[in-house]
């Protein structure tokens, strides 16, 4: 075979979907390669047929998902109805795959290790001595720290990223000559973004890998690309090199997504000095002891000495890593979990200290947004039930309860018919919306926004972005925005505080904290923002 030929060609591929959805198809007559040593970036919003391409290329789709037209040719070979046996001859040895979420991908009863192994032992006929060499090396070549003790770990003792470089050391060890990446950054910060992408970069450079990567991240698409194919509800409807389809877009929609691509806003938002304090932290504490079965144990400060106060109308974003605490601090406010010293005051009221019988009057006052909408609603319990649960349970009658439900669902842009309907039935982005709505139903004085915004793609993330913004500005709410995107925190925050370690390193008026960053942390944060020296047209 030529080495100039293409790695994987995608010919004219059709993908039908179930009866009774909302199209016939997943993916229609779609057509790109990925040559030897390229990364193709696979673009558009969930649902576009992204993840239904890949997995079309591993073999993975479900029956109810058929090809029904096209070819799927690797290095030459058509695979598109292989064998199952074939499927699995070819996985690993010469295509992998790295999932979104590697804690779902990886087996947690087996060791990293062990894992790994099992991909040699299936694909070769080296000795354990010899496997259990080869796994140390590529545990050393994904520039994980101490790789014996890597091997012996099971996936929940590693750090998200350190789950992801495991992934990314299953999927290399064989050396494939194609390597599909689905969303394999979406829920990483971005300094273990960073680092991730460029062990990716280097590897594939050192292996000569063919790439294809699926992101709805623009930002990941400039660092990263060669070329770029862009998908709208099962058609491609454009594809080009980087710069062209990102500097001078031909295709509306993909016009669209790039306009949707949030950037650094760093003017001056006047803050209102006479507004009421709604929240103030002092000295906010939260401390683990992780517990051994042997020895002591260890003591995890989480959170220490937080300090911070929000006004009405205001909203203050926490920027920082996984593990910075951002998180932990959004729990002690809203007592999912107890401080464990500290002052949190909502209004004159101390809430950090106040024991859980007295919580609940306060409990109205304080709404928390999660950052997975699915997992937060009820699949059990339709929309309005889901919203008229909490006002019911503080004593508004149930219809006037289902009239203010209506009444919140138009405010965030959702027909009242979403009321008999249940969670699954809703994109990402709207059940988003339904979150928001439910959490206003009680009318907080502060309303918490976990990593809100960051599952969702581009142009659904603008959206919920622009409705927080209305919202606030409409209501008059205080608001605490907890995210790792730098870009989305000057959308919509007014003040600023970055969390290292459990400290708050800097605080002050966003557009300050942006344009001018004090602390060595706050500067290596925006340092690592994917594609942030790109410049982006529409």
């Amino acid at each position: 075979m030529s080495s100039d030929a293409p790695i994987l060609e995608v010919q004219d591929l059709s993908i039908a979907l179930p009866s009774g959805g909302d199209r016939a198809t997943a993916v229609r007559q779609v057509s790109f390669t990925v040559g030897r040593g390229e990364i193709v970036c696979l673009v558009g919003e969930s649902g576009s047929g992204k993840s239904v391409i890949a997995q079309g290329v591993m073999g993975l789709l479900p029956p109810q998902l058929p090809v029904t037209g096209g070819r799927i040719l690797l290095q030459g070979e058509d695979i598109t109805h292989a064998p199952l046996a074939r499927l699995r001859e070819l996985r690993a040895t010469r295509m992998s795959m790295i999932f979104q979420e590697p804690m779902t991908a990886l087996n947690p009863v087996m060791t990293c290790g062990d894992q790994i192994d099992e991909v040699l032992a299936e694909h070769t006929k080296l000795s354990p001595a010899e496997r259990r060499a080869k796994v140390r090396a590529i545990i050393e070549e994904v520039l994980l720290p101490d790789p014996d003790r890597m091997m012996a770990s099971y996936p929940h003792q590693l750090s998200g990223g350190q789950r992801q470089r495991i992934m990314i050391a299953m999927a290399l060890v064989l050396e494939p000559v194609l390597l599909i990446a689905d969303e394999p950054t979406t829920a990483l910060d971005v300094t273990t973004q960073k680092q991730v992408l460029e062990l990716m970069l280097q590897l594939q450079r050192k292996h000569g890998t063919g790439v294809l990567f699926i992101t709805h991240d623009f930002g990941v698409v400039a660092e990263l690309a060669h070329r770029v194919a862009v998908l709208r509800l099962g058609d491609l409807v454009e594809v080009g090199d980087k710069h062209a389809v990102l500097q001078h877009p031909q295709h509306d929609y993909t016009k669209m997504l790039i306009g949707a691509v949030p950037t650094l806003r760093l003017h001056a938002k006047p803050a209102d000095a006479a507004a009421p304090v709604v929240l103030t932290a002092r000295g906010l504490e939260k401390t683990y002891l992780d517990k051994s079965w042997f020895g002591k144990g260890r003591t995890v400060h989480a959170a220490q000495d937080v300090n911070f106060e929000i006004r009405k109308g205001q909203t203050l974003g926490i920027v920082g890593e996984s593990g910075s605490g951002k998180s932990t601090v959004a729990r002690c406010i809203v007592r999912l979990i107890d401080p464990t010293g500290g002052e949190v005051r909502l209004g004159a009221d101390e809430i950090a200290r106040a024991p859980h019988r007295a919580l609940r009057p306060l409990r109205r006052r304080v709404q928390i947004v999660f950052q997975d909408p699915y997992r937060s609603l009820n699949p059990r319990r339709t929309v309005g039930q889901a919203m008229v649960e909490g006002p019911v349970n503080f004593g508004m009658a149930r219809d006037a309860a289902l009239a203010k439900a209506r009444e919140l669902l138009k405010l965030v842009r959702l027909d009242a018919s979403a009321m008999e309907r249940y969670p699954h039935q809703f994109s990402g982005g709207q059940r988003q919306r339904i979150c928001i709505a439910r959490a206003l139903m009680l009318e907080p004085e502060l309303l918490v926004a976990d990593e809100a915004v960051s599952a969702l793609d581009v142009s659904v993330q603008a959206q919920v972005l622009q409705l927080f913004d209305e919202i606030k500005s409409r209501l008059n709410l205080a608001m605490l925005f907890i995210t790792h995107d730098l870009r989305v925190a000057s959308q919509v925050c007014d003040f600023l505080a970055v969390m290292s370690k459990g400290r708050v390193v800097e605080y002050g008026p966003a557009h300050q904290v942006f344009a001018a960053p004090q602390h060595e942390y706050t500067r290596a944060l925006f340092a690592a923002a994917p594609g942030k020296d790109f410049a982006f047209g529409a």
